[in-house]
C-alpha cells in the first residue's frame, strides 16, 4: 500500500503516546510535531497538514483527552477522525441516470492509467450485475483502441471504437446512440490524455462533455505523481467541473499523501481506488476504512468483502460437509490456497488485519513463494494421490519433487503441514459434536 511509510511512522508516534499514563500539553505538542512531519514527508499538501494539526492539537488538549484513563488511545481516535474528515466530501456513489445508459467519462493525463481503469470499472460494474460498453475515444495514442479491445475481451465486455476518420467528439456521440439502442446500463468512455495539460486537450474534453452530457466526469490520477496530482486535479476541475476522482497505483510504494489532499483542495470526492494490476483490483473508496489502515488499525470490512467475493457458496457448503465427514484432502487444501490468492496478496491481506505487527517485505515475499511452491507440489500429484495422500510412498514423493521443481524435503514438509491441519480440523469437529449444556 502506498501509505506504508506513513503507517509505520504513525505506529511509532502512537506507541510513545500509549506508554504514557497521563498526557501534558508538551506531550501533545511533541506528538503533533511528529504527525506534521510524517504527513509532509508523505507528500500531503501543506495547507491540508496545517489544518489537520490545528484540529488535532485543539481536540487533544481538551478536557476529555487530558483527564482520560487512556489519553493515548483518545489521541489516536482524534487522528483517525481528522484523516477521515479530510478524505470525505460530496456524494461518493455513482450518479446514475434515470434513463440508461449512465455515461461516465474518464479524463486525465497520459500515463495515469485511464485505459486500464476504464476496463477495471467495467469489470467492477459487471460484478454488480450491470451491462456496460467501453468506448475507445483516444485516436491519438498508438494502439490505445487495441489495448482497450484486448482488455474488453478478457472481461467479456464490448468495446466501441467508431470509424478511423472520426474525431473523439464523433466517436462519443455515435457510441451514445448505440448504447441507447442496445440498452446498456453504462457507457464508459476512455478519453485521450497528454503529457501535460494544454488548452487543446481541455477544449476537446469540454466539447465531448457538451455533446453527450455525461452523468459523471471522473478524473483518473496516478497516486505516484505526488503534489503534482493536486495541481492536475485543480486544473481539470476548473476547466471541466469534474464530479469525482479515481486514484490509481495506490498499491505502489510511493508516498501517496497527495491522495489525502485532493478532496480538501478541490472539494470533489475520491470515488474509486486502484489497488493492484489485476482487472479486479478496483475498489470503492471508503474514507473511514482508508484512515483506519493508514494509522495501522486495519480494515476488517474490506477484508470481509474480499473473502465473500472470493468464496463460492456451493463449494463452501461442500467443504463444510467434507470437514464434518472427515474427508478433507489435498484437493480441498489446494482449493483453499486458490481462494487466498483470489482475496489478494499477503501484503494486502495483512494490511487489513488490525493489531498485526508490520511484516517486512522480505517476509511477505517468502510467504508468497512458499504458497507457490505448495501449489506446484500438489499440482504435481495425481488425482488419486491428492485424494488419498497416505498412498504417497518414497518413490512417489521423488516423482512429485522432480515434477514440481522442488526437493524431497519440501514435499515431506507439505504433507506434514497437511496432516497437522487435518488433525486440527478433526479435533475441532469432535468438539463441535459434543453435547453442550446450552445452545450456541
Amino acid at each position: 500500500m502506498s501509505f506504508e511509510n506513513l503507517t509505520s511512522k504513525f505506529q511509532v508516534i502512537f506507541k510513545k503516546l500509549r506508554r504514557k499514563g497521563r498526557l501534558n500539553p508538551k506531550d501533545i505538542q511533541e506528538a503533533c510535531r511528529d504527525i506534521k512531519l510524517a504527513l509532509l514527508q508523505a507528500d500531503v499538501n501543506f495547507r491540508v497538514v496545517k489544518e489537520i494539526i490545528a484540529n488535532i492539537s485543539k481536540k487533544a488538549e481538551g478536557k476529555e483527552v487530558m483527564q482520560s484513563l487512556t489519553p493515548g488511545q483518545q489521541v489516536i481516535k482524534i487522528v483517525k477522525s481528522e484523516l477521515t474528515r479530510i478524505m470525505e466530501g460530496g456524494e461518493s456513489d455513482l450518479n446514475l441516470s434515470p434513463f440508461p445508459p449512465t455515461i461516465i467519462m474518464l479524463v486525465g493525463l497520459y500515463g495515469c492509467g485511464k485505459t486500464t481503469t476504464c476496463a477495471k470499472l467495467g469489470y467492477y460494474l459487471k460484478q454488480k450485475g450491470h451491462s456496460s460498453m467501453l468506448v475507445a475515444a483516444d485516436p491519438y495514442r498508438p494502439a490505445a483502441s487495441e489495448q482497450l479491445k484486448i482488455l474488453g475481451k478478457r472481461i467479456d465486455i464490448p468495446v466501441y471504437t467508431g470509424s478511423e476518420e472520426g474525431s473523439p467528439v464523433d466517436i462519443v456521440k455515435s457510441s451514445k446512440i448505440l448504447a441507447e439502442k442496445e440498452m446498456y446500463d453504462f457507457l464508459l468512455i476512455d478519453t485521450s490524455g497528454r503529457l501535460h495539460i494544454d488548452e487543446g486537450l481541455m477544449e476537446e474534453l469540454r466539447l465531448m462533455k457538451e455533446e453527450i452530457s455525461p452523468n459523471e466526469v471522473l478524473l483518473v490520477v496516478d497516486a505516484m505523481t505526488g503534489q503534482e496530482a493536486v495541481n492536475i486535479a485543480k486544473t481539470f476541475n476548473e476547466k471541466l467541473d469534474i464530479s469525482g476522482v479515481i486514484l490509481t497505483k495506490l498499491d505502489s510504494d510511493a508516498r501517496g499523501g497527495a491522495g489525502l489532499s485532493i478532496n480538501m483542495v478541490i472539494g470533489k470526492p475520491i470515488k474509486f481506488v486502484g489497488v493492484g494490476e489485476g482487472l479486479s483490483d478496483l475498489s470503492r473508496f471508503y474514507p473511514e476504512r482508508m484512515a483506519s489502515r493508514i494509522i495501522g488499525m486495519g480494515d476488517v470490512f474490506s477484508l470481509i468483502e474480499k473473502v465473500e467475493k472470493a468464496i463460492d457458496e456451493k463449494k463452501a457448503r461442500e467443504l463444510e460437509y467434507r470437514l464434518k465427514k472427515e474427508r478433507f484432502d489435498l484437493e480441498d487444501f489446494l482449493d483453499q490456497l486458490k481462494v487466498i490468492k483470489k482475496i489478494g496478496s499477503f501484503d494486502q491481506i495483512l494490511s487489513m488485519i488490525p493489531g498485526l505487527p508490520k511484516t517486512g517485505k522480505e517476509e511477505v515475499d517468502k510467504k508468497e513463494k512458499e504458497m507457490v511452491k505448495i501449489e506446484a507440489i500438489i499440482n504435481s500429484m495425481t488425482r488419486e494421490e491428492r485424494r488419498n495422500p497416505e498412498i504417497i510412498s518414497g518413490s512417489r514423493k521423488k516423482r512429485v519433487a522432480y515434477g514440481s521443481g522442488t526437493t524431497l524435503q519440501d514435499v515431506n514438509r507439505v504433507l506434514r503441514q497437511f496432516n497437522q491441519l487435518k488433525m486440527m480440523m478433526k479435533n475441532i469437529n469432535k468438539f463441535s459434536k459434543k453435547d453442550l449444556p446450552f445452545q450456541i
